[in-house]
C-alpha cells in the first residue's frame, strides 16, 4: 500500500490542501414531480452541437454547453476520486447527451485538489485544447481503477518522487501512475505532457483554487455539485438530475 505519510508529503510540497474527501453522499429519494416552470429547448449555433460549445470560465472551470442556458449545472471533481468517477460512468451520457444537447442546461466541471495525485492528472487533462478537457476527464475517470493499480508496481517510484524538486515532481507522480502513456495515447505527446506537469506556477494555482472553494463555499467532498448558484444536497446522478428537472432541464 502507498504510504499515507508519503502522499501527505507531496501534497504538502507545493501549498497546504484544505481537508476534503473523496465521498458519496447518502441517498435520498427523488422528487416524484418535477417543480418550476418547463425551459424551452435552444438551438446551437449552426454547425455545431452544444457539446461543442466549450469555454474556459473566469473561475478556471471548463464549461460545456450554451453559455446562457438557463440551468446551469457545476461540479466540483477530483481526478483522484472513485465517487467522481461513479458520477462519471452513470451520467455523462445522458447529462452531455441530454441534458446539455437540448441547449438548456451548460455544465461546468471545476478541478479540485484532493491529493498529489490530483495536480499532475489535472495538468495533463488541460495541457491540450479547451475543447478536449472534459472529455479527457471523462476517460480518466474509467481509467483510474487501473492508474491505481499501476502505482502499487511502482510504489519504491512514486515514495521517490516526494525527494524531487518541484520541477521534476509531478512528472515523476504521472510516471509512477501511467499518466504520461494514457495522456499520450489521447493527443498529449510525452515532451507537451512533461512541459505541462513541470508547470510549478500552474500546480500551485490549483492548489490556492481548492483552497479558496473550500474556505468560501465550503468544499468537503468531492463530487460536489450546484445548479444555478445553489449548492445541492446529493452528488449521485438520480439526484443532480432531479436537480436539473425541478430547476426546468425537462
Amino acid at each position: 500500500m502507498i504510504a499515507k505519510r508519503t502522499r501527505l508529503l507531496i501534497t504538502l510540497a507545493i501549498a497546504p490542501l484544505a481537508l476534503a474527501a473523496c465521498k458519496k453522499e447518502a441517498e435520498a429519494p427523488a422528487a416524484d414531480t418535477p417543480k418550476g416552470e418547463a425551459a424551452a429547448a435552444v438551438a446551437p449555433p449552426a454547425g455545431k452541437t452544444w457539446t461543442e460549445v466549450v469555454e474556459v470560465t473566469p473561475e478556471g472551470g471548463y464549461r460545456v454547453g450554451n453559455p446562457n442556458a438557463p440551468v446551469k449545472l457545476m461540479e466540483y471533481g477530483a481526478l483522484s476520486c472513485s465517487h467522481c468517477a461513479e458520477f462519471s460512468e452513470t451520467a455523462s451520457k445522458e447529462l452531455l447527451g441530454d441534458f446539455v444537447t437540448s441547449g438548456k442546461v451548460s455544465y461546468e466541471l471545476r478541478f479540485f485538489m484532493l491529493n498529489a495525485l490530483d495536480i499532475p492528472a489535472t495538468l495533463l487533462a488541460t495541457c491540450g485544447s479547451p475543447e478536449a478537457v472534459v472529455a479527457l476527464a471523462d476517460q480518466f475517470w474509467a481509467y483510474q481503477k487501473t492508474m491505481f493499480e499501476t502505482l502499487k508496481g511502482n510504489e519504491a517510484q512514486f515514495q521517490q518522487a516526494a525527494a524531487l524538486p518541484p520541477a521534476q515532481r509531478f512528472t515523476a507522480i504521472a510516471k509512477a501512475g501511467g499518466m504520461d502513456q494514457f495522456f499520450a495515447s489521447r493527443g498529449i505527446s510525452q515532451a507537451q505532457g512533461q512541459a505541462c506537469t513541470a508547470d510549478v506556477n500552474k500546480a500551485t494555482a490549483l492548489a490556492n483554487a481548492t483552497n479558496k472553494a473550500a474556505t468560501e463555499l465550503n468544499i468537503t467532498g468531492t463530487p460536489t455539485f450546484f445548479v444555478n448558484g445553489t449548492k445541492i444536497e446529493g452528488n449521485t446522478w438520480p439526484l443532480v438530475k432531479t436537480a436539473l428537472q425541478n430547476a426546468g432541464a425537462r
